[in-house]
């Protein structure tokens, strides 16, 4: 454990559940743990105990990739954790597959078909997983990602090749979608097991993240938005080039620095931990600390989002990793560009650059 996880309270220690299986972390909320096939190797989700319209059964919140290990699970949770009992709702965060992947599958009541029910979500967060799930690339890969990165300096021929043929990567892990979906908005009362969730939106890591806080039990489904033991990805992706992602970030914290340092925090990956304050002022430590090394770089010469990624990731990169490393660095670098910190230039070998601020013009 690092030393800012000491400053955190992780109250089931090293406790966690067995994929398959369900642990009660608060009344009537369960942690299910489910393996990914990336770097970061598990996805956390949750069951909630419910009842609407006088029926009795569960909301789930997060989903999983389209996968055939995350459907063998949901199948023994179906059939050994929720007591007979239907699922009634499926809450997605937001559109990144590891969220929204099996929500389709969910909702129709997996390989048996045993219900069908109601995805909610925000609009931003639907919407974006039509367009990506169209199959177009988007932001995941295909050629305008692979002409955003190489404008923004990456030119290994290499990696640039395999994002041109990344137009199929999100369709892969969301094979559908629901049709319809019932829209969450910012402050929404939902009323979940006789309790009261707040939604909490939040901006930057997606289009319109969606946390959920029951203020009557003190705790947060926080889902990407805060994370204990990593910081949220936050990147400028091809679909908007000219985004500031990280101070939309940044504004969002605010949200969550009002609750009780005593929160319980369930995040969508790592442990629950109690301490939501003092993890977010972490997170905008680490920032800050980020920004200070982009500035003093730039100072030095002009940068490419390329040219930065090696002063913010000290480990190789495979190229799904490297996506996310550009669009974080280049986040940094428009939150400063955008703030009059920085100017932008675009040189004769077509890559964008950064600089000390001189001339303000953009």
């Amino acid at each position: 454990m690092n030393a800012l996880e000491h400053q955190l309270d992780y109250p089931f220690n090293d406790t966690m559940p067995e994929a398959g299986h369900a642990m009660e972390v608060a009344p009537g909320v369960f942690w299910l743990r489910m393996p990914l096939p990336f770097a970061l190797d598990h996805i956390n989700l949750w069951l909630l105990r419910d009842e609407i319209d006088g029926q009795r059964g569960w909301t789930v919140i997060d989903c999983g990739i389209a996968s055939d290990a995350i459907r063998e699970n949901w199948e023994k949770v179906f059939d050994s954790v929720l007591d007979g009992l239907p699922v009634l709702r499926v809450i997605v965060t937001h559109c990144h597959p590891d969220h929204i992947g099996l929500a389709h599958w969910i909702c129709g009541g997996g390989d048996k078909k045993r219900w069908n029910v109601r995805l909610w979500t925000t609009l931003g967060e639907y919407m974006q997983a039509r367009v990506m799930a169209a199959g177009d690339g988007s932001n995941a890969g295909g050629e305008g990602a692979a002409q955003h990165f190489a404008r923004h300096g990456l030119n290994d021929q290499a990696s640039l090749e395999k994002l041109r043929n990344r137009t199929s990567y999100y369709a892969s892990l969301v094979p559908a979608l629901p049709d319809q979906y019932r829209r969450l908005r910012e402050a929404d009362g939902v009323r979940i097991g006789g309790k009261t969730w707040r939604v909490v939106t939040g901006f930057g890591h997606s289009p319109e993240h969606c946390a959920l806080y029951c203020e009557e039990t003190g705790t947060l489904i926080s889902g990407d938005m805060v994370l204990p033991r990593i910081s949220t990805n936050v990147s400028v992706f091809a679909m908007e080039p000219e985004s500031t992602p990280l101070a939309l970030y940044l504004e969002s914290l605010g949200r969550y620095e009002t609750m009780p340092e005593d929160t319980l925090v369930l995040p969508s990956h790592g442990k629950p931990f109690r301490g939501v304050r003092t993890r977010i002022r972490q997170l905008r430590e680490h920032h800050d600390a980020r920004l200070a090394e982009v500035r003093e770089a730039c100072a030095e010469k002009p940068q490419s989002a390329a040219d930065i990624v090696p002063l913010m990731f000290k480990r190789q990169l495979d190229i799904h990793q490297m996506t996310f490393a550009m669009g974080e660095a280049l986040a940094h670098l428009h939150l400063l560009w955008l703030a009059g910190e920085l100017k932008r230039t675009q040189d004769a070998d077509g890559v964008i650059r950064f600089s000390g601020a001189g001339d303000l013009k953009r």
